[in-house]
């Protein structure tokens, strides 16, 4: 069975893929590194750039993602750290959604969750390529490091990826607001001091994701 572990840099926030890249997963052992560079369907932005160091002038004679994507198709499972983002720029991929982020919150708590982060406190090993050239917030070093995370996550859990695919696919609790006005602060608290808060969000944010949506849903009727 093969895990495919996906990763997307994009132009901003919104989207627009400017690079792709995966790694696969089998029977414990990481192979066919793939990445490419892709033209995308609008600019890039400056924050993006300053993130990912890709550049207009990188991309402009890539091929776009519905002719790049084709070699990354056909796996059952595709993994990603916060796969709902993933999933949304590349709408192609058919096979069922593993997200590292959502795992780490079940089995680590109390921590930051971003991959960086959680490379360094779980003292992940990671195994880039002897002669590496790559860097954080590329596609592939990123896949590297969502590999590994992968890695800890079945030796702790010991879930299959079924089970992983099913945790993924349940909404979950979130425990700290993200952003806004009680970012940092516990949804669990707020909603006592201010249920208010939480109901103007369901009601004005439309992008909030499933996630969110039941957590503030789950603490206003609790």
């Amino acid at each position: 069975m093969t895990l495919r572990i996906i990763d997307t840099e994009t132009c901003g926030l919104d989207g627009g893929i400017v690079e792709v890249a995966s790694i696969d997963l089998i029977d414990s052992r990481l192979a066919n590194p793939m990445s490419d560079l892709v033209c995308p369907d609008r600019p890039i932005s400056i924050d993006a750039m300053a993130i990912h160091h890709i550049t207009e002038a990188m991309v402009e004679d890539k091929p776009r993602i519905a002719v790049a994507i084709g070699r990354y198709l056909g796996s059952d499972y595709y993994v990603a750290h916060n796969a709902a983002f993933d999933r949304g720029v590349l709408p192609e991929m058919r096979g069922r959604w593993i997200c590292t982020l959502k795992l780490a919150r079940m089995l680590y708590p109390d921590i930051k969750y971003g991959n960086q982060y959680l490379r360094y406190a779980l003292n992940l090993d990671v195994q880039l390529p002897q002669d590496n050239t790559l860097y954080p917030h590329r596609a592939l070093y990123d896949c590297y490091v969502t590999a590994a995370l992968l890695q800890r996550i079945i030796k702790d859990s010991s879930w299959s990826a079924e089970e992983m695919a099913d945790i993924t696919e349940r909404p979950a609790l979130i425990k700290t607001f993200k952003f806004g006005k009680y970012r940092g602060r516990l949804i669990e608290q707020i909603a006592q001091e201010d249920p208010g808060y939480l109901q103007w969000m369901l009601k004005n944010l439309a992008d909030l994701n499933p996630d969110m949506k039941h957590t503030l849903k789950y603490y206003l009727v609790g």
